[in-house]
Protein backbone atom coordinates (compact mmCIF):
# COMPACT_ATOMS: atom_id res chain seq x y z
CA UNK A 1 0.00 0.00 0.00
CA UNK A 2 2.32 2.12 1.12
CA UNK A 3 4.65 1.34 -2.07
CA UNK A 4 1.55 2.43 -4.23
CA UNK A 5 0.83 5.57 -2.68
CA UNK A 6 4.36 6.34 -3.21
CA UNK A 7 4.98 5.80 -6.48
CA UNK A 8 1.44 7.85 -7.32
CA UNK A 9 3.16 10.42 -5.05
CA UNK A 10 6.21 10.68 -7.14
CA UNK A 11 3.98 11.24 -10.33
CA UNK A 12 4.88 7.81 -12.07
CA UNK A 13 9.10 8.91 -11.54
CA UNK A 14 10.72 5.77 -12.84
CA UNK A 15 12.82 3.85 -10.52
CA UNK A 16 16.64 4.02 -10.94
CA UNK A 17 19.53 2.08 -8.92
CA UNK A 18 21.59 3.51 -6.62
CA UNK A 19 25.05 2.02 -5.11
CA UNK A 20 23.70 2.71 -1.56
CA UNK A 21 22.49 -0.26 0.15
CA UNK A 22 21.42 -2.00 3.88
CA UNK A 23 23.58 -4.64 4.57
CA UNK A 24 20.50 -7.15 5.12
CA UNK A 25 18.14 -5.59 3.39
CA UNK A 26 17.21 -5.29 -0.23
CA UNK A 27 15.84 -1.59 -1.07
CA UNK A 28 13.64 -0.36 -3.56
CA UNK A 29 15.37 3.23 -4.67
CA UNK A 30 12.78 6.00 -5.90
CA UNK A 31 13.24 9.64 -7.40
CA UNK A 32 12.59 12.01 -4.79
CA UNK A 33 10.95 15.02 -5.31
CA UNK A 34 13.95 16.81 -3.76
CA UNK A 35 15.25 17.97 -6.46
CA UNK A 36 16.48 14.62 -8.53
CA UNK A 37 18.16 13.28 -5.47
CA UNK A 38 16.99 9.41 -4.62
CA UNK A 39 15.76 7.94 -1.48
CA UNK A 40 14.92 4.13 -0.29
CA UNK A 41 11.59 2.68 0.12
CA UNK A 42 13.17 -0.16 2.51
CA UNK A 43 11.24 -3.69 1.58
CA UNK A 44 9.52 -4.11 5.26
CA UNK A 45 6.10 -2.93 6.55
CA UNK A 46 7.22 -2.52 10.28
CA UNK A 47 9.82 0.37 11.45
CA UNK A 48 13.03 -1.14 12.08
CA UNK A 49 15.52 -0.07 15.55
CA UNK A 50 18.48 -0.04 16.38
CA UNK A 51 20.63 0.32 19.60
CA UNK A 52 23.46 2.59 19.06
CA UNK A 53 25.69 0.67 21.53
CA UNK A 54 25.07 -2.47 23.53
CA UNK A 55 23.33 -0.64 26.30
CA UNK A 56 20.48 2.04 26.39
CA UNK A 57 19.83 4.32 28.48
CA UNK A 58 16.90 4.46 30.77
CA UNK A 59 15.39 7.74 32.44
CA UNK A 60 13.68 6.12 35.45
CA UNK A 61 11.49 7.96 38.09
CA UNK A 62 12.71 10.83 35.96
CA UNK A 63 10.09 11.80 33.22
CA UNK A 64 9.03 15.32 33.15
CA UNK A 65 5.84 16.17 32.75
CA UNK A 66 5.93 17.65 29.17
CA UNK A 67 4.95 21.14 28.41
CA UNK A 68 5.69 23.68 25.74
CA UNK A 69 5.00 26.17 28.28
CA UNK A 70 7.52 24.85 30.82
CA UNK A 71 10.67 24.94 28.44
CA UNK A 72 12.22 28.56 28.18
CA UNK A 73 11.65 30.50 25.07
CA UNK A 74 15.17 32.27 26.32
CA UNK A 75 16.44 28.85 25.83
CA UNK A 76 17.38 27.71 22.12
CA UNK A 77 18.51 23.99 23.07
CA UNK A 78 17.38 20.95 24.84
CA UNK A 79 18.86 17.77 25.93
CA UNK A 80 19.03 14.76 24.39
CA UNK A 81 18.02 13.21 27.94
CA UNK A 82 15.34 15.77 27.89
CA UNK A 83 13.94 14.90 24.51
CA UNK A 84 14.40 11.16 25.62
CA UNK A 85 12.31 11.52 28.69
CA UNK A 86 9.41 13.74 26.24
CA UNK A 87 9.39 11.76 22.75
CA UNK A 88 6.13 10.36 22.84
CA UNK A 89 4.42 13.25 23.71
CA UNK A 90 1.60 14.28 21.14
CA UNK A 91 2.16 18.10 20.58
CA UNK A 92 5.73 17.41 20.12
CA UNK A 93 7.30 16.91 17.08
CA UNK A 94 11.03 16.07 15.77
CA UNK A 95 12.50 17.19 12.82
CA UNK A 96 15.99 15.75 11.20
CA UNK A 97 16.67 18.64 9.42
CA UNK A 98 20.24 17.52 8.37
CA UNK A 99 21.98 19.18 5.06
CA UNK A 100 25.75 19.19 4.00
CA UNK A 101 27.96 20.79 1.70
CA UNK A 102 28.24 19.16 -1.66
CA UNK A 103 31.97 18.34 -1.24
CA UNK A 104 31.16 16.05 1.85
CA UNK A 105 28.81 14.30 -0.77
CA UNK A 106 26.12 12.89 2.12
CA UNK A 107 22.70 12.38 1.22
CA UNK A 108 20.88 13.57 4.18
CA UNK A 109 17.28 11.84 3.32
CA UNK A 110 19.71 7.98 2.82
CA UNK A 111 21.10 8.91 5.60
CA UNK A 112 17.22 9.87 7.25
CA UNK A 113 16.15 6.33 6.01
CA UNK A 114 19.18 4.64 8.07
CA UNK A 115 18.88 6.23 11.26
CA UNK A 116 16.58 8.48 12.59
CA UNK A 117 15.49 9.66 16.19
CA UNK A 118 12.48 7.58 16.40
CA UNK A 119 9.22 9.17 14.88
CA UNK A 120 11.44 12.11 13.16
CA UNK A 121 10.01 13.61 10.43
CA UNK A 122 12.36 14.50 7.83
CA UNK A 123 12.74 18.72 6.77
CA UNK A 124 14.46 19.30 3.39
CA UNK A 125 16.44 22.10 3.78
CA UNK A 126 17.12 22.66 0.08
CA UNK A 127 13.80 21.46 -0.65
CA UNK A 128 11.13 23.90 1.51
CA UNK A 129 12.77 27.11 -0.23
CA UNK A 130 12.48 29.93 -2.70
CA UNK A 131 11.66 28.19 -5.83
CA UNK A 132 11.83 31.52 -7.63
CA UNK A 133 15.61 32.34 -7.27
CA UNK A 134 18.83 30.42 -8.11
CA UNK A 135 20.04 31.06 -4.86
CA UNK A 136 20.66 27.83 -2.60
CA UNK A 137 18.30 27.44 0.43
CA UNK A 138 16.69 30.64 0.24
CA UNK A 139 13.44 31.62 2.78
CA UNK A 140 10.02 30.29 1.03
CA UNK A 141 6.87 32.87 1.18
CA UNK A 142 4.84 32.57 3.62
CA UNK A 143 2.20 30.61 1.57
CA UNK A 144 4.86 28.04 0.57
CA UNK A 145 6.23 27.80 4.25
CA UNK A 146 2.82 27.10 5.31
CA UNK A 147 2.03 24.84 2.93
CA UNK A 148 5.12 22.54 3.30
CA UNK A 149 5.15 22.57 6.88
CA UNK A 150 0.86 21.68 6.94
CA UNK A 151 1.78 18.15 4.17
CA UNK A 152 4.68 17.47 7.01
CA UNK A 153 1.67 17.16 10.03
CA UNK A 154 2.50 20.14 11.62
CA UNK A 155 0.47 22.84 13.59
CA UNK A 156 0.62 25.96 15.16
CA UNK A 157 0.17 24.08 19.09
CA UNK A 158 3.18 22.19 18.10
CA UNK A 159 6.37 22.17 20.40
CA UNK A 160 9.26 21.87 17.46
CA UNK A 161 12.59 19.66 18.25
CA UNK A 162 15.08 20.23 15.30
CA UNK A 163 18.41 18.30 14.77
CA UNK A 164 20.90 17.09 12.53
CA UNK A 165 23.64 14.83 11.42
CA UNK A 166 26.07 16.95 12.47
CA UNK A 167 25.90 17.82 16.06
CA UNK A 168 24.41 21.66 15.53
CA UNK A 169 24.81 22.75 12.39
CA UNK A 170 21.53 23.35 9.64
CA UNK A 171 19.31 22.27 12.79
CA UNK A 172 20.12 26.21 13.19
CA UNK A 173 18.71 27.03 10.42
CA UNK A 174 15.29 25.65 10.36
CA UNK A 175 15.28 27.14 14.16
CA UNK A 176 15.53 30.28 12.56
CA UNK A 177 13.34 29.72 9.41
CA UNK A 178 10.66 28.61 12.15
CA UNK A 179 10.73 32.03 14.29
CA UNK A 180 11.14 33.92 11.45
CA UNK A 181 7.23 32.70 10.49
CA UNK A 182 6.36 33.34 14.37
CA UNK A 183 6.74 30.10 15.67
CA UNK A 184 8.80 30.74 18.98
CA UNK A 185 8.11 26.99 20.48
CA UNK A 186 11.35 25.66 18.61
CA UNK A 187 14.43 24.32 19.94
CA UNK A 188 17.30 22.93 18.90
CA UNK A 189 18.50 19.39 20.06
CA UNK A 190 21.97 19.98 21.79
CA UNK A 191 24.50 17.97 19.92
CA UNK A 192 22.13 16.36 17.34
CA UNK A 193 21.79 12.98 16.56
CA UNK A 194 25.63 12.15 17.04
CA UNK A 195 24.99 13.05 20.66
CA UNK A 196 21.35 11.30 20.89
CA UNK A 197 23.74 8.08 20.10
CA UNK A 198 26.68 8.50 21.42
CA UNK A 199 24.60 8.93 24.56
CA UNK A 200 22.83 4.69 23.90
CA UNK A 201 19.14 6.23 22.74
CA UNK A 202 17.61 3.91 20.39
CA UNK A 203 16.81 5.43 16.46
CA UNK A 204 15.11 3.19 13.79
CA UNK A 205 14.73 3.11 9.94
CA UNK A 206 12.29 4.56 8.02
CA UNK A 207 10.64 1.26 6.70
CA UNK A 208 6.80 1.93 6.46
CA UNK A 209 7.57 5.02 4.32
CA UNK A 210 5.20 7.40 6.03
CA UNK A 211 7.47 10.30 7.16
CA UNK A 212 9.38 9.97 3.30
CA UNK A 213 5.46 10.54 1.81
CA UNK A 214 4.84 13.19 4.32
CA UNK A 215 8.55 14.88 2.79
CA UNK A 216 7.53 14.53 -0.70
CA UNK A 217 3.66 16.00 -0.13
CA UNK A 218 5.83 19.03 1.96
CA UNK A 219 7.96 19.54 -1.80
CA UNK A 220 4.99 19.16 -3.63
CA UNK A 221 3.19 21.32 -1.79
CA UNK A 222 5.73 24.36 -2.02
CA UNK A 223 6.18 23.47 -5.71
CA UNK A 224 2.15 23.59 -6.16
CA UNK A 225 2.36 27.27 -4.53
CA UNK A 226 4.89 28.75 -6.80
CA UNK A 227 2.75 27.43 -9.72
CA UNK A 228 -0.06 28.92 -8.92
CA UNK A 229 -1.92 25.81 -7.71
CA UNK A 230 -4.23 25.30 -4.92
CA UNK A 231 -2.97 23.63 -1.92
CA UNK A 232 -4.29 22.36 1.53
CA UNK A 233 -5.54 21.52 3.81
CA UNK A 234 -3.44 24.21 5.70
CA UNK A 235 -2.67 23.56 9.74
CA UNK A 236 0.11 25.90 10.48
CA UNK A 237 -0.63 29.45 9.99
CA UNK A 238 2.73 32.04 9.68
CA UNK A 239 3.44 35.27 11.21
CA UNK A 240 5.73 36.96 9.47
CA UNK A 241 8.66 38.52 11.72
CA UNK A 242 11.02 40.91 8.85
CA UNK A 243 13.16 42.35 11.71
CA UNK A 244 14.90 38.76 11.67
CA UNK A 245 16.03 38.52 7.92
CA UNK A 246 17.95 41.08 6.22
CA UNK A 247 18.46 41.62 2.20
CA UNK A 248 21.07 43.12 0.51
CA UNK A 249 20.35 46.65 0.46
CA UNK A 250 19.98 46.26 3.86
CA UNK A 251 23.31 44.88 4.30
CA UNK A 252 24.44 47.57 1.95
CA UNK A 253 22.98 50.46 4.15
CA UNK A 254 24.61 49.34 7.35
CA UNK A 255 27.82 49.73 5.79
CA UNK A 256 27.51 53.69 5.58
CA UNK A 257 24.88 53.96 8.93
CA UNK A 258 26.12 51.19 11.17
CA UNK A 259 22.72 50.39 13.14
CA UNK A 260 23.95 46.73 13.59
CA UNK A 261 27.28 44.48 14.33
CA UNK A 262 27.64 42.39 11.58
CA UNK A 263 29.61 38.99 11.90
CA UNK A 264 30.46 36.57 9.54
CA UNK A 265 30.18 33.07 10.21
CA UNK A 266 32.78 32.09 7.77
CA UNK A 267 36.73 30.63 8.40
CA UNK A 268 39.01 33.22 8.94
CA UNK A 269 40.75 32.20 5.85
CA UNK A 270 37.65 33.02 4.14
CA UNK A 271 36.52 35.94 5.69
CA UNK A 272 40.03 37.65 5.10
CA UNK A 273 40.18 36.74 1.03
CA UNK A 274 42.75 33.89 1.94
CA UNK A 275 41.17 30.88 1.29
CA UNK A 276 38.95 30.89 -2.54
CA UNK A 277 35.06 30.23 -2.45
CA UNK A 278 34.01 27.14 -2.57
CA UNK A 279 31.11 27.96 -5.41
CA UNK A 280 32.42 29.26 -8.63
CA UNK A 281 32.69 32.62 -9.64
CA UNK A 282 32.48 34.15 -5.76
CA UNK A 283 34.69 36.99 -4.55
CA UNK A 284 36.81 36.71 -1.93
CA UNK A 285 36.58 38.62 1.23
CA UNK A 286 33.87 40.22 3.43
CA UNK A 287 31.47 43.12 3.58
CA UNK A 288 32.91 46.12 4.85
CA UNK A 289 32.90 46.91 8.39
CA UNK A 290 32.44 43.35 9.46
CA UNK A 291 33.91 41.20 11.82
CA UNK A 292 34.24 37.56 12.03
CA UNK A 293 33.56 34.28 14.32
CA UNK A 294 33.67 31.03 13.12
CA UNK A 295 30.62 29.13 13.60
CA UNK A 296 32.67 26.54 15.35
CA UNK A 297 33.79 28.62 17.97
CA UNK A 298 30.23 28.33 19.37
CA UNK A 299 30.47 24.57 19.77
CA UNK A 300 32.51 22.55 22.25
CA UNK A 301 34.70 19.31 21.03
CA UNK A 302 30.90 17.16 21.37
CA UNK A 303 29.12 19.89 18.69
CA UNK A 304 27.32 20.71 21.86
CA UNK A 305 26.17 25.36 22.71
CA UNK A 306 28.94 26.65 24.59
CA UNK A 307 27.73 27.47 28.23
CA UNK A 308 26.71 31.73 28.53
CA UNK A 309 30.01 32.63 30.21
CA UNK A 310 32.03 31.01 27.02
CA UNK A 311 29.98 32.01 24.06
CA UNK A 312 30.17 35.77 26.25
CA UNK A 313 33.92 35.88 25.81
CA UNK A 314 34.06 34.67 22.18
CA UNK A 315 32.23 37.97 21.55
CA UNK A 316 33.88 39.93 23.36
CA UNK A 317 37.65 38.66 21.80
CA UNK A 318 36.50 40.09 18.95
CA UNK A 319 34.93 43.75 20.61
CA UNK A 320 31.19 42.98 19.58
CA UNK A 321 28.60 45.18 21.85
CA UNK A 322 25.71 43.00 22.91
CA UNK A 323 24.23 46.10 23.27
CA UNK A 324 24.30 46.98 20.00
CA UNK A 325 21.76 45.28 17.40
CA UNK A 326 23.62 42.47 15.39
CA UNK A 327 23.29 40.56 11.93
CA UNK A 328 24.75 37.89 11.15
CA UNK A 329 25.84 36.07 7.59
CA UNK A 330 28.05 32.91 6.53
CA UNK A 331 28.02 31.64 2.97
CA UNK A 332 24.79 30.49 2.17
CA UNK A 333 22.73 31.42 5.47
CA UNK A 334 23.06 27.95 7.38
CA UNK A 335 26.06 28.59 9.84
CA UNK A 336 25.08 32.07 10.15
CA UNK A 337 21.79 30.94 11.83
CA UNK A 338 24.10 29.34 14.49
CA UNK A 339 25.67 32.74 15.56
CA UNK A 340 21.79 33.99 16.10
CA UNK A 341 21.51 30.46 17.63
CA UNK A 342 24.49 31.60 20.18
CA UNK A 343 23.53 35.06 20.93
CA UNK A 344 19.72 33.61 21.64
CA UNK A 345 21.41 31.94 24.55
CA UNK A 346 23.09 35.44 25.41
CA UNK A 347 19.55 36.76 25.76
CA UNK A 348 19.19 38.57 22.20
CA UNK A 349 16.63 37.10 20.84
CA UNK A 350 16.26 39.63 17.62
CA UNK A 351 19.53 38.61 15.64
CA UNK A 352 18.63 39.18 11.82
CA UNK A 353 19.95 36.71 9.72
CA UNK A 354 21.57 37.88 6.23
CA UNK A 355 19.71 35.22 4.11
CA UNK A 356 21.97 35.54 1.15
CA UNK A 357 24.71 35.73 2.27
CA UNK A 358 28.13 35.66 0.94
CA UNK A 359 27.10 33.78 -1.72
CA UNK A 360 24.83 36.19 -3.01
CA UNK A 361 26.93 39.48 -2.02
CA UNK A 362 30.34 38.19 -3.43
CA UNK A 363 28.43 37.20 -6.76
CA UNK A 364 27.17 40.91 -7.34
CA UNK A 365 29.90 42.91 -9.40
CA UNK A 366 28.33 45.89 -7.61
CA UNK A 367 28.63 45.56 -3.96
CA UNK A 368 32.23 46.12 -1.92
CA UNK A 369 34.54 43.51 -0.60
CA UNK A 370 37.22 43.99 1.71
CA UNK A 371 40.13 41.92 2.54
CA UNK A 372 42.73 41.45 5.00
Amino acid sequence: MASTILTKSLLGRRLIHSSFSLSHKTPQIFTSLFHGRTFQKIADPIHTSYKTSQWVRCVVGTRANFSTQSLSLNEPVVSVDWLHANLREPDMKVLDASWYMPDEQRNPIQEYQVAHIPGALFFDVDGIADQTTNLPHMLPSEEAFAAAVSALGIENKDGLVVYDGKGIFSAARVWWMFRVFGHEKVWVLDGGLPRWRTSGYDVESSASGDAILKASAASEAIEKVYQGQTVGPITFQTKFQPHLVWTLEQVKSNIEDRTHEHIDARSKARFDGAAPEPRKGIKSGHVPGSKCIPFAQLLDSSQTLLPVDELKKRFDQEGISLESPVVTSCGTGVTACILALGLHRLGKSDVAVYDGSWTEWGANPETPVDSS
